[in-house]
């Protein structure tokens, strides 16, 4: 009987603080470049860009600054004025608080034709256009799109929309031109869509917290994995967050103390 009631909760603890999040923008939007093209990465944090740096691994470095063996850095923002293929890599931006975004992938090539992605997961839902891009100004050239090997549409203006994304759009993309050529293949990664608990006119902020924690105790279980795909790299951190949650279950024989932790990879 004492499991179906909702826990009256004495004390939230956070073991470790949360280190701030940031973000990496690509300038032009796109996971892959042709060679020789000007290119802007820039960080974004939740209290702004100031504190983070643009890092990279590639084939030939890891964990590298920019501004030490490649781009040219200001503060938080780096340019690459003629990319190269020897750019393609993994992207982030670190802070000197041992805190470190999410990653992005960027594949250069010296090819004839690219496919314009998002460098970023797609939220579950919306609207995502996959552009195949030739070095001419050419434009309007019917393009074939592929998702892991098979044959999506073929489509003459050159591009792909997808009005509303959804988990099995998730995969690995190229596209091709007839008499132009292929592009390479990029990873599209979709984002469950962040559900938003409205609390009740007459709750206090603090009651919601808990009220939200009593509800999703018992369908997380103990611990939850995040996993962030990548076409060719891992993202290059792996953090632990534990949260201890006491609380105080109230009987008529007493009350008895339980104590859980969830452990976030």
């Amino acid at each position: 009987p004492s499991s179906s009631i909702c826990p009256r909760p004495l004390l939230l603890l956070l073991s470790h603080q949360l280190p701030a999040s940031a973000s990496v923008t690509v300038s032009p939007g796109s996971s892959q470049m042709f060679e020789g093209q000007s290119v802007s990465l820039s960080c974004e944090g939740d209290n702004g860009a100031a504190g983070w740096t643009l890092t990279r691994n590639t084939s030939s470095d890891s964990r590298t600054l920019c501004g030490l063996k490649w781009g040219q850095s200001d503060g938080s923002s780096c340019t690459i004025s003629s990319i190269d293929p020897l750019d393609s890599g993994v992207y982030w931006c670190e802070s000197g608080e041992a805190a470190v975004s999410s990653s992005v992938n960027i594949h250069v090539t010296g090819g004839r034709v690219i496919l314009q992605s998002p460098v970023l997961p797609v939220m579950e839902g919306h609207q995502v256009t996959l552009r195949c891009l030739t070095r001419s100004s050419a434009s309007n050239l019917t393009a074939a799109f592929y998702r892991n090997g098979s044959l999506v549409a073929t489509e003459p203006s050159g591009h792909l929309t997808i009005s509303q994304v959804a988990r099995a759009d998730e995969g690995l993309y190229k596209c091709l031109m007839s008499g132009v050529g292929e592009s390479p293949s990029s990873w599209i990664s979709v984002a469950g869509q962040q559900v938003t608990f409205q609390p009740p006119p007459d709750s206090t902020p603090l009651q919601h917290v808990f009220r939200l924690l009593c509800h999703l105790v018992p369908h997380l279980g103990l611990s939850i994995k995040q996993r962030y795909i990548h076409q060719e790299n891992i993202s290059p951190l792996s953090g632990l967050v534990k949260l201890t949650w006491t609380h105080q279950l109230s009987s008529a024989k007493g009350g008895i103390v339980d104590s859980v932790c969830l452990a976030l990879l």
